[in-house]
């Protein structure tokens, strides 16, 4: 339903943001974009909300164009619904009545009725009487998302939509959210750094390098073989391994302690990560990284397997 044609975005006369980008996305999908920091992801999100004028290509929503403010007296295409991080809530009236601002007034039990399905979505029905200055960030966050989801549109745009929420509150949001979207027939594009976005909820993942697409699969596909460091990289410490002049990308939970191998390491260090140990070896003057279910003594000599 989402056709992304060639397009390509910079701000003034600097360097492109948006290189030659092109993918289509399908009503109900579910997308990510992955990339370090300053690669384009949330300037891809405002180009498909219609914020920016394209210096190349096209974005089509079926067969109605996207246009930028150039064109439009109101950016900001009607079937989409776009989350910054800056929110841009109303302070000043209270969690409920943020998300019946875009609700009508003629049909008042519906609107309540579709405000505390919202607030049951992004688990604060406690709040819903709470004035929005007095939120924290997180808690803004989780508003914003619901307030965009008001009026059901077709494709919800979410830049990094978890970055302020506690961890604790975090894993349980995102599964009400995406069941919701899933349910509702909802498509959308997720612009983060958290890998959990992907691997669990995204039916296609876009990796996006040096202002480029270099990957475009889904991400299981994409974390079980990855193209290069910089792709493993956004899953986990990733090893790049040279062994008899080849060089291999290995996960720290693809290696393990073994007996009777030449592959002999140094431990320098063991990092406690509840569920498990993060181990630091040298190997053949490389440093290395694996999972261990137990502390390993430092300076301990041991052999690994990959």
């Amino acid at each position: 339903m989402l056709k992304v044609n060639n397009i390509s975005f910079q701000y003034h006369k600097k360097k492109s943001i948006l290189n030659d980008f092109n993918f289509s996305l399908q009503e109900g999908e579910h997308l990510c974009v992955m990339g370090e920091s300053g690669c384009g992801k949330s300037t891809l999100l405002k180009a498909i909300y219609g914020l920016v004028d394209l210096n190349e290509g096209e974005i089509f929503w079926k067969e109605d164009k996207i246009i930028g403010p150039k064109k439009q007296l109101v950016p900001g295409f009607i079937n989409f619904k776009y989350v910054a991080q800056d929110f841009d809530l109303m302070p000043y009236i209270s969690v409920s009545e943020n998300i019946k601002k875009f609700l009508s007034r003629f049909y008042p039990e519906e609107s309540e009725a579709r405000t505390q399905e919202l607030l049951k979505v992004i688990q604060m029905q406690a709040f819903e009487n709470t004035m929005v200055k007095n939120l924290s960030g997180g808690q803004k966050q989780r508003v914003a998302i619901a307030r965009a989801l008001a009026k059901e549109p077709k494709l919800l745009l979410l830049d990094e939509p978890f970055g302020q929420i506690d961890n604790f509150k975090k894993n349980s949001l995102r599964r009400n959210l995406f069941s919701y979207l899933k349910q509702k027939n909802i498509a959308c594009i997720v612009a983060t750094h958290d890998k959990n976005d992907a691997l669990s909820f995204a039916d296609t993942l876009i990796v996006i390098k040096d202002n480029k697409i270099i990957e475009n699969n889904s991400p299981k596909e994409i974390y079980n073989n990855p193209k290069e460091k910089y792709i493993a990289a956004l899953f986990d410490d990733v090893n790049e391994i040279t062994i008899n002049n080849k060089t291999v990308l290995v996960y720290p939970h693809q290696i393990q302690v073994v007996e009777n191998s030449d592959t002999e390491a140094t431990v320098l260090n063991s990092y406690f990560k509840g569920s498990y140990w993060l181990i630091e070896v040298e190997f053949e003057s490389q440093n290395l990284f694996f999972n261990h279910t137990s502390e390993i003594q430092k300076n301990a000599k041991i052999q690994l397997s990959f």
